[in-house]
């Protein structure tokens, strides 16, 4: 576009602007003929604000010059091709992938999860379960089979009772009776917890399906949870061949040890058949209710009620035990435990059904009106080569017949056969063809769906678009700053010392003194410590003197002060002796100058640090003066005048 077209354009907006507040969608300035607007400058200062710590920033026209530098730099980034690195569009890419996921999840249904889950691991459930083991990929005859199955044994429950039952029909194979002992969330796969926590103590659930078959669930009891232990043993087991020491008669020996003071960690370590906590004094890893395969472990552990305090011995089965009780900690309040309950929500089953709240709200958003007709043909083209990975479409393939379409953009057979091409990878279930094409169908809809989202958001979702933008921009700036600017100040090691050389009066150490600074409350304090200073008492000797009887009634501090550091007066005279008592910071001060120490000139290699910094923002500044000249900047100062206003009345 030509320059005179920019010229005749901020004409325009001075005139149609002068009688109204500040437009948003007016351009602020030009940087080689780019439009910056309005609305992104307000935006920015206004969200960089409270981040300023140089109050000079906070004004608009010291702001606007950092704002120009910024843009000058992002257009030489991308007269550069910086944009175009693989690097930078790798971690835009992953980026904008992860920001993406902040805003199209579903947060009503993951919040509702998370105080569901914060509500199941309150409580401990104890229950029984039978289960007809079935195949995930089951067919539909071996699925109705398993839920008469289950359905049959339901009402002999009903009539002969629970436990009579699970104990007559398990076999280990086909049917599972099982005694669960006591559980909390998280504990199960989720179904299994929902039945669990959904049927009332005392009865037995409908028939429900998880991954492992077809369940009924009787729930024994319920409880508030009691929290995580953690606990130290020692364990003794019967070694195959000893005839002579019996783990009980052990076990009892070192208790008796015990009940003597004998230390418990010192004994875990000898004694303990539990070679993993031996060596850690007996320390075991912090457990919950239903967390480990001995329930008698655990109600012992539990049932210790001070640390320190010690069990008799016990047997499970796994041996003799005597436990101590390291820490027990109660379930943590909700709001301190949220964070780590979102991260189990979103990687537990219950992760589906945020993301099946995610695909139903953009097929709403969409509109979507799939072709699921279409389906009867790929399920007529699919043979028993996919299971073989060997497949392929055939030469007649429907490749351009419309199958669906998400706002704009049209998919075709071709998009859904390739997906299905594709798919003959991994784990292939035998499942019957219809079941197959639907699930493979669903997966294709639902992932077109989420990526067709991402590639949108930023046109739909404002708050999307700025961060994006902002890091978009953030990244092109760090590889340009990094290319131009900070690496070349690293490696030009002559450009450094010549600069140092130009500007050697920067570099020098100010005036200092080697003193002692005595600090009180008391003002009569201090004249003791400097009769006690005068008098060439050491200074170890004046503490104990002055600060006696557990009362710290002064503070000293020794070593090298420039002038200007907060703990001396300004107006403290660098010379040897003994200073008056001066009032300073709301308290009163006494300063003995051993040695005033001359104001002297850095090496280049003691201020090498600061040279290189200075020489980075030199060396920049000079930079963005050139940037001016290769990229003119036109400023709207009508524009400007409205802007200043308008943030005068935020």
């Amino acid at each position: 576009m030509k320059l005179r077209y920019f010229f005749a354009l901020i004409s325009v907006l001075l005139t149609a602007a002068n009688y109204a507040q500040v437009n948003q969608e007016d351009v602020l300035f030009l940087v080689d003929n780019e439009p910056i607007y309005v609305s992104e400058f307000i935006r920015v200062y206004n969200k960089n604000l409270d981040l300023v710590q140089d109050e000079s920033q906070k004004n608009v026209d010291e702001y606007l010059k950092l704002f120009t530098s910024y843009k000058l730099k992002l257009k030489e980034a991308k007269a550069q091709g910086l944009q175009n690195k693989p690097s930078y569009k790798r971690e835009l890419s992953t980026y904008k992938k992860q920001l993406a996921q902040s805003f199209i999840s579903n947060t009503k249904v993951t919040d509702a999860l998370v105080e569901e889950a914060y509500e199941r691991i309150s409580f401990d459930i104890k229950a029984n379960h039978i289960l007809v083991k079935l195949a995930e990929n089951a067919n539909p005859e071996d699925t109705l089979r398993a839920y008469n199955e289950i359905t049959k044994l339901r009402n002999r429950t009903l009539n002969e009772g629970f436990e009579k039952v699970r104990k007559e029909v398990h076999n280990g194979q086909t049917i599972f009776g099982e005694e669960l002992g006591y559980f909390s969330g998280f504990r199960m796969v989720y179904k299994f917890e929902t039945a669990a926590f959904n049927t009332p103590v005392g009865e037995i659930s409908q028939p429900f399906r998880t991954r492992f078959g077809y369940h009924i669930v009787n729930v024994l009891d319920k409880r508030k949870a009691r929290g995580e232990c953690t606990v130290a043993h020692i364990m003794v087991v019967d070694k195959k061949g000893d005839t002579i020491i019996k783990p009980e008669v052990r076990i009892q020996e070192i208790y008796q040890k015990l009940q003597q003071g004998e230390d418990f960690e010192a004994l875990a370590k000898q004694f303990s058949d539990d070679k993993s906590s031996a060596s850690k004094g007996g320390t075991l890893a912090p457990f919950s209710s239903g967390q480990l395969s001995a329930p008698e472990f655990e109600e012992v552990a539990f049932s210790l009620v001070n640390k320190n305090d010690i069990s008799k011995p016990f047997k499970t089965a796994y041996g003799w035990h005597i436990v101590k009780l390291i820490e027990k900690k109660p379930i943590p309040l909700f709001e301190d435990i949220r964070p780590e309950l979102e991260v189990k929500v979103k990687r537990d089953d219950r992760s589906k059904l945020i993301d099946e709240a995610l695909y139903n709200s953009l097929k709403k958003q969409y509109d979507i009106n799939a072709n699921e007709s279409g389906l009867d043909y790929f399920i007529s083209i699919i043979t028993e080569d996919y299971f073989k990975r060997t497949w392929k479409l055939p030469d007649n393939f429907k490749a351009d017949e419309p199958l669906f379409k998400i706002g704009k953009k049209q998919f075709y057979f071709k998009d859904f056969g390739a997906y299905l091409l594709n798919g003959q990878k991994g784990r292939l279930l035998r499942v019957p063809f219809d079941t197959l094409v639907k699930n493979k169908y669903d997966t294709f809809l639902n992932e077109s769906l989420v990526q067709y989202k991402e590639e949108n958001l930023e046109h739909e979702n404002k708050e999307y678009a700025h961060i994006l933008s902002e890091y978009r921009d953030g990244l092109l700036l760090f590889d340009l700053m990094e290319a131009t600017i900070w690496n070349a100040a690293k490696t030009d090691s002559v450009e450094i010392e010549k600069f140092y050389n130009a500007n050697k009066n920067n570099y020098v150490l100010p005036e200092r003194i080697d003193a002692v600074i005595a600090s009180s409350s008391k003002q009569k304090t201090l004249k003791k410590v400097a009769k006690l200073l005068e008098k060439g008492m050491e200074l170890d000797k004046i503490k104990t003197l002055i600060n006696g009887n557990d009362k710290i009634e002064v503070i000293f501090t020794t070593g090298i002060i420039e002038a200007g550091n907060q703990s001396i007066p300004k107006s403290l005279p660098f010379t040897e002796g003994i200073s008056k008592i001066y009032k300073h910071n709301e308290s009163f001060v006494l300063v003995q100058i051993k040695e005033v120490l001359p104001s002297t000139e850095q090496s280049f290699e003691e201020s090498k640090g600061k040279v290189i910094s200075d020489y980075q923002t030199y060396k920049e500044e000079s930079w963005v003066e050139n940037l001016k000249d290769k990229y003119e900047v036109i400023i709207n100062q009508e524009a400007l005048k409205r802007v200043k206003a308008d943030i005068k009345n935020q």
